[in-house]
């Protein structure tokens, strides 16, 4: 499943979860790390898990993602013990400096599932890599990784700036200063050299949608196929911009019928020689707009 949205929503908050089950969002996280102060991490743990436990993982209509605190301390360790009994769908690890921390984590994992009777290996993983130097430059290594439980991966250019000292991340313009583009363009080309899924960070212009709509739609188009939002109202931005229009999914389906006539590697449409990476990319269109590629 391409998980196009996932929304933060502060593990602590009562208001906010109790609105949690109108969403649609693909995803939602529960957030442990950065909108939960240190005195309530532990109130935090304990709403989740009690929100989580009330809904069956067959009944939920989205899935349901926890972002833990960072591999610094006990507190990550803290965090899924406190959790895992709810059955979360998958959990986001922030400030990943390598697989290493992923591996850890799949790790901990594997025992918590036995636990608590979780299906073996069914809590996936997303690790937030762009978040530090050292983050940035690991992007390769998760391609010889073995990870089974990851399924996407993303990144953070205010946690970046403040990883390198920098007073900013943005040109007046808006647009993002050299270091940040490069991060963002590695984590894409990293996510995809590891097979799974790249998703984008968060749009905090939370009232910009005209801003939020055209910025997914241009990333679409550079492979991205998911982003991180912060306010409900994002959501169907979202889909709209991760959305393939009606005239792509039309040729898309033309290209598959293409080689579907055709036992090589190779076909022809409308005069243009195509092949298996047009095919790859027409599956890939088909699949945002939630139909079958096949």
């Amino acid at each position: 499943m391409i998980l196009r949205s996932m929304l933060f929503i502060p593990a602590d908050s009562e208001k906010k979860l109790s609105k949690a089950d109108g969403v649609e969002a693909d995803a939602l996280i529960f957030d442990l790390e950065d909108s939960v102060a240190a005195p309530r991490k532990q109130t935090g743990r304990e709403m989740i898990n009690e929100f989580m436990s009330a809904r069956a993982q067959a009944d939920r209509k989205t899935k349901f993602y926890v972002r833990i605190n960072p591999l610094e301390s006990d507190a990550p360790l803290r965090d899924l013990a406190g959790i895992m009994s709810g059955k979360p769908d998958g959990i986001m690890v922030p400030k990943t400096s390598g697989p290493h921390d992923v591996d850890l984590i799949s790790k901990y994992l594997d025992v918590l599932e036995i636990e608590h009777g979780t299906e073996a290996g069914s809590t996936k993983i997303i690790a937030i890599t762009g978040e530090s130097s050292a983050g940035v430059l690991s992007f390769g290594e998760y391609a010889k990784a073995k990870l089974p439980r990851m399924v996407g991966m993303s990144w953070g250019p205010w946690d970046l700036a403040a990883d390198v000292g920098a007073a900013g991340n943005r040109h007046e313009d808006g647009s993002y200063e050299y270091t940040y583009r490069m991060a963002m363009s590695l984590s894409l080309l990293g996510a995809k050299a590891a097979g799974v899924q790249a998703i984008d960070t968060a749009f905090t212009e939370f009232k910009d949608s005209e801003g939020l709509l055209k910025w997914c739609k241009m990333i679409r188009r550079e492979g991205w196929t998911g982003k991180l939002a912060i306010h409900p109202a994002q959501v169907p931005i979202i889909h709209e911009g991760f959305r393939p229009s009606d005239e792509e999914a039309a040729h898309a389906k033309r290209v598959i019928a293409a080689f579907a006539n055709d036992n090589e590697g190779v076909a022809s449409l409308d005069g243009v020689m195509l092949d298996l990476p047009h095919l790859k990319q027409a599956r890939n269109i088909l699949a945002l707009r939630g139909e079958n590629p096949n």
